[in-house]
């Protein structure tokens, strides 16, 4: 990956890293409030696994995208920190398991060395930004969506108006309408157009999954690609404004669209303009689509023994790229694992034989790209000798699969091991699978998603079913999902559910059925439609028999002892902090952020710094009153409401015009410096006002 460091890039790492380690060790030493702490944790990457004791770390890589380097230095930290096992999530990060919350600064610091960081990898934040794989190979796409995906995530990492949302935030960039990054489930999804021959992109609204899946809103049939980063940014901010805080399960960015609307969400969005950053993004389009550095090595000379497999191999995981001559290599990788012993091997071979460059995709996979023709026999029998050659990359057999009750807490059955069997099946079973794309097969360990099982042709949602006094794994079989092209998907119907040993046999069923009922070339969707969810639920009613349950059924995939259900506290969505004490401390720490925003001369930055240690001062006098808060705008007219109008807290304004002078002002020196005094001077009275009342208690 280009580097983009400069001197005080690399001082605000630092720091940031620093304070990590910090924060640990003040909570440690019981100083530190740990809903708080988990928070900042979880914005830097660092999130806490169903074992007691270790985290997970998350790797933040914008749309996949790794350099032979970097491979190396995830390999040799998971080497040092962690098992050596390396997990590709649906998001095109990278995870790694088992790791000391005290060494997760010093892994940091090592990534950091190749431009790698945690930051925002979890948490109430812009999440990892997601692009098609192919991006900037494929022969189909408008053009390479690389550059526009990286600028949004280099404009967003650590920008003040989305470090603390009221939940996450996804973005995704689709290269061409087959829409291979999924615009229809995010927040915010772009899709590349061309229009009289000037770039752009179709931009969906408001889209998510989880226990609500929600179709995103196509907001603009076309906008030119400058002006998408204002676009983000003003989105961002009334997300940031507006969003539930409370109720975490109604606090994505889809409910707020739902309940407002999209053309009031949009008004709110247009206020937000004189506020915006004025600060000039460049699209880096020469470093992305200039031809890749192909090394002139010799073409090694190999002999291929088994010609019927490498042919095999050559049909589903190889295809052209748009650059004449070459050949873009799928990796299937099961459940999304590889280790690192692998993972260094390959990075010397897309280092001295390719173009030095690889991407991870959403169906947690690797693809290789820049391969010459001549290479291919080469690359395959090296990639064999790693067990990278496994048929079907992309194709029906390349089940998704979220990490399940193998680690996370939220996970209610087992994911991966459900998934691993029905790969065996596939292959075993159903060789004829294994160069389809019609289905889709996704598995989610619970109904947060991460697996995208309810927007497959075939999904599977971990579930627990009571049987007597005992409790059994089970399956929610899901159908009829998909995604359609150009910003449109369906998501699928929640057909029955079935004892999770049974869901090998659930799969038999659907397939033999397909192919005996399907008429030719009629896609599983449109045979799902024609039959309909009832002869579905008819066809696997017997499999959801518990009364005939062996003892085999109460015991989960890749387990030996009985099923129990132990869901821990999830931490995908943050926490939500009530603490007056650590408010009025936050507010501090927010002037101090809005000072060195204002050496750095970011105007846009200090201001909403400013912004958010108002708006933390008045939740505290808030809830110091036991005035409930949801949102901040609720924040903003409650305080006027509960402190300005009944003359406890004196202003020269309303709270509402004194808090929003932000959006009457565009970002300059003047104001930034003017608006930093205002928020200085309101946490002092703040911090008075509570004073007194703590002492005439």
């Amino acid at each position: 990956m280009q580097s983009f460091r400069t001197e005080i890039e690399n001082q605000i790492v630092e720091k940031d890293i620093i304070d990590l380690e910090k924060k640990i060790r003040l909570f440690r030493e019981g100083k530190a409030n740990e809903e708080k702490f988990r928070s900042l944790r979880l914005a830097r990457g660092v999130y806490g696994q169903r074992q007691a004791g270790v985290q997970m770390v998350r790797i933040k890589l914008p749309f996949g995208k790794v350099t032979s380097e970097q491979l190396r230095r995830i390999a040799d930290v998971s080497d040092e920190y962690s098992t050596g096992r390396l997990h590709i999530t649906t998001r095109q990060d990278i995870q790694i398991h088992h790791v000391s919350l005290d060494r997760t600064p010093e892994l940091w610091s090592q990534l950091e060395k190749d431009d790698i960081t945690l930051r925002e990898a979890c948490g109430n934040t812009v999440r990892n930004i997601t692009a098609s794989p192919t991006a900037g190979i494929d022969v189909e796409e408008a053009f390479d969506v690389s550059p526009y995906a990286n600028a949004a995530f280099q404009f967003f990492l650590r920008n003040p108006v989305c470090q603390e949302m009221g939940r996450k935030f996804k973005i995704s960039f689709s290269a061409s309408e087959e829409d291979t990054a999924l615009s229809y489930i995010h927040d915010l999804g772009f899709i590349a157009k061309l229009k009289d021959g000037k770039r752009g992109f179709k931009v969906m609204l408001g889209g998510g999954l989880g226990s609500q899946p929600r179709h995103a809103d196509e907001l603009y049939d076309f906008i030119e690609a400058e002006k998408i980063i204002p676009l983000i940014e003003g989105v961002l901010r009334v997300f940031d404004r507006f969003g539930e805080r409370s109720k975490r399960l109604k606090a994505r960015m889809k409910f707020l669209i739902k309940d407002i609307g999209k053309d009031a969400f949009m008004d709110l969005v247009a206020d937000q303009k004189q506020a915006l950053s004025r600060e000039k993004v460049e699209f880096d389009l020469e470093f992305f689509e200039a031809a890749p550095p192909l090394q002139d090595v010799e073409i090694p000379s190999v002999k291929i023994i088994d010609t019927k497999a490498y042919e095999t191999w050559k049909s589903t995981n190889v295809f052209p790229q748009k650059q004449a001559g070459l050949f873009a290599v799928g990796i299937r990788v099961p459940l999304g694992d590889f280790y690192t012993g692998g993972a260094r091997k390959l990075a010397d071979l897309i280092k001295k034989y390719a173009g030095n460059e690889l991407r991870f995709s959403l169906r947690q996979d690797i693809l290789v790209r820049h391969v010459r023709e001549e290479f291919l026999p080469f690359f395959y029998l090296e990639l064999k000798k790693l067990d990278y050659v496994e048929a079907g990359y992309n194709k029906t057999v390349d089940i998704t699969a979220c990490p399940g009750t193998d680690t996370c807490n939220l996970g209610i059955s087992s994911s991966t091991g459900i998934a691993s069997v029905l790969e065996d099946v596939l292959k075993e079973e159903y060789p004829q699978f294994i160069n389809g794309k019609d289905i889709t097969i996704k598995i989610s360990g619970c109904m947060n998603a991460c697996g995208q099982h309810n927007m497959a042709e075939i999904g599977f949602q971990g579930m627990s079913v009571k049987v007597g006094k005992s409790v059994a794994p089970a399956l929610q079989v899901l159908l009829g999902g998909g995604t359609l092209g150009n910003g449109l998907g369906r998501f699928s119907d929640k057909v029955i559910k079935v004892p999770s040993k049974r869901g090998p046999q659930a799969l038999r069923i659907l397939l033999n059925d397909f192919e005996a009922e399907s008429t030719s070339e009629e896609k599983f969707i449109a045979y799902y439609d024609r039959k309909g969810k009832n002869y579905f639920y008819d066809l696997l009613k017997e499999l959801s028999d518990t009364s005939n349950l062996t003892e085999n059924e109460f015991v989960d995939w890749g387990h030996k002892e009985d099923y129990i259900v132990a869901v821990g506290v999830g931490e995908c969505a943050g926490v939500v902090i009530d603490l007056i004490a650590t408010l009025l401390f936050e507010s501090e720490e927010k002037i101090d952020n809005a000072k060195s925003a204002l050496e750095r001369k970011a105007w846009a930055d200090s201001i909403y710094h400013s912004y958010t240690s108002i708006v933390n001062s008045a939740k505290a006098l808030l809830l110091s009153e036991n005035v409930s808060t949801n949102t901040q705008a609720g924040i903003i007219a409650q305080f006027d409401e509960f402190f300005v109008e009944t003359g406890k807290i004196e202003l020269s304004t309303t709270f509402k015009e004194f808090a929003y002078q932000l959006n009457e002002n565009e970002p300059s020196e003047v104001f930034a410096n003017k608006y930093l005094n205002d928020a200085h001077l309101f946490l002092k009275r703040a911090d008075a006002f509570r004073t007194k009342e703590v002492q005439n208690v």
